[in-house]
């Protein structure tokens, strides 16, 4: 099977950044099915998508970081499972318009790969890879600033209520609903401090605390979720 060649010039452009080794972008728009059979899985972008998944992670946490100095491990965490979920990418992939050059099988192909969410989101992570090897860290983390420092500063998706996500979390899997209940209260009735604990089923018990109940049920939520690493970055 001749799989076609990538169009260098138009890709270098759409993402801003000259590759001084091209076989690096090569394989990172080379889907499975469009590998070559003496090299399998090898041939194809899964290891850059492995690679470029980490560097986006960190990418995003240290922009998250100096943009929003005063917010908490919880909403960051949020932040960032927004920004690196697999939709996010496969839109950066779009706006990127990596599409019309990924490799794709002739099944693959007419199957109408090039629109399926879970390709995009990974050309995209195995892109980011490509330039990561190619240029290193900084010019890995310029890329991923460049498409996505937009969507951190203006979200094109409101950020996920954590227990509103907890429970679904929950619930695609079968298990009860979070249960929650007030562990402490502590500070004069003007300024009151709420400690509560929620539970679920196969994730055991974590707590939270806030100055109001609502929000220290929110604040135990997220520890859970994190638990559940659900908040850590990893894709839906």
């Amino acid at each position: 099977m001749k799989r076609p060649k990538v169009a260098h010039e138009e890709v270098e452009a759409s993402i801003g950044y000259v590759f001084e080794d091209r076989t690096l972008l090569d394989r990172a728009l080379t889907h499975i099915s469009a590998a070559k059979s003496s090299e399998g899985r090898l041939g194809s972008y899964q290891r850059l998508e492995f690679l470029g998944d980490r560097v986006l992670g960190l990418a995003i946490a240290s922009m998250l970081l100096h943009a929003f100095p005063k917010s908490a491990e919880g909403e960051l965490s949020r932040r960032l499972a927004e920004l690196v979920r697999a939709e996010a990418c496969a839109e950066v992939a779009e706006a990127m318009a990596l599409a019309p050059h990924i490799r794709l099988g002739p099944g693959e192909a007419h199957s109408g790969g090039r629109k399926k969410m879970a390709i995009l989101s990974d050309v995209c992570e195995s892109v980011i890879g490509a330039v990561y090897l190619d240029g290193g860290y900084d010019a890995g983390a310029a890329l991923v600033d460049r498409f996505w420092r937009p969507r951190m500063l203006d979200p094109v998706r409101p950020l996920r209520d954590p227990k509103t996500e907890l429970q679904e979390w929950a619930q695609g899997r079968g298990l009860p609903a979070p249960c929650y209940r007030e562990v402490a209260r502590s500070g004069p009735d003007h300024s009151p401090q709420f400690r509560v604990a929620v539970s679920v089923d196969s994730l055991g018990e974590a707590e939270g605390e806030g100055g109001s109940k609502r929000a220290a049920e929110q604040a135990a939520a997220t520890a859970l979720l994190a638990r559940a690493g659900v908040t850590s970055g990893e894709k839906d």
